[in-house]
């Protein structure tokens, strides 16, 4: 698959080792690390929020969020997604790994009481899980 399809397309990440080739998921591993903090925030940045609308979604993260659609959840989530946001100052990414929702409130409830670093590191290796899923697929 090309990085494009792996990662979300607009990343520093997707774009740097799009011109390197080989295996993508490979490279991302091996790139991550060497990454600026800027670069990371904007690979970060990159994915779509869980919980947006279907129009802010790519088509991949649209399959994997699912369409949990309770106003409550989605509700919650915005809310959270915004406390996360300003606490950590780049997006929440989690590999939703077929749970609902629902489900992922609880994960981003428990997440943001992190420390900053622990939860950049988690992100990104996230985005890692995410990569190697769609792979698989």
């Amino acid at each position: 698959m090309k990085p494009g399809e792996l990662f979300e397309p607009a990343s520093p990440l997707a774009r740097r080792i799009a011109v390197q080739g080989g295996d993508p998921i490979a490279a991302a591993e091996a790139l991550l690390p060497r990454l600026s903090e800027a670069e990371k925030i904007a690979t970060l940045d990159a994915h779509p929020r869980i919980g947006a609308p279907a129009g802010q979604l790519s088509e991949h993260s649209r399959r994997e969020q699912g369409g949990d659609a309770d106003p409550r959840v989605l509700a919650e989530l915005a809310r959270l997604n915004d406390e996360y946001e300003r606490r950590f100052g780049f997006r929440f990414v989690v590999f939703v790994d077929g749970r609902s929702r629902a489900q992922i409130l609880e994960v981003l409830r428990e997440r943001i009481g992190r420390d900053r670093d622990e939860e950049m590191r988690e992100g990104l290796a996230a985005i890692i899980a995410i990569a190697r899923d769609r792979a698989r697929r």
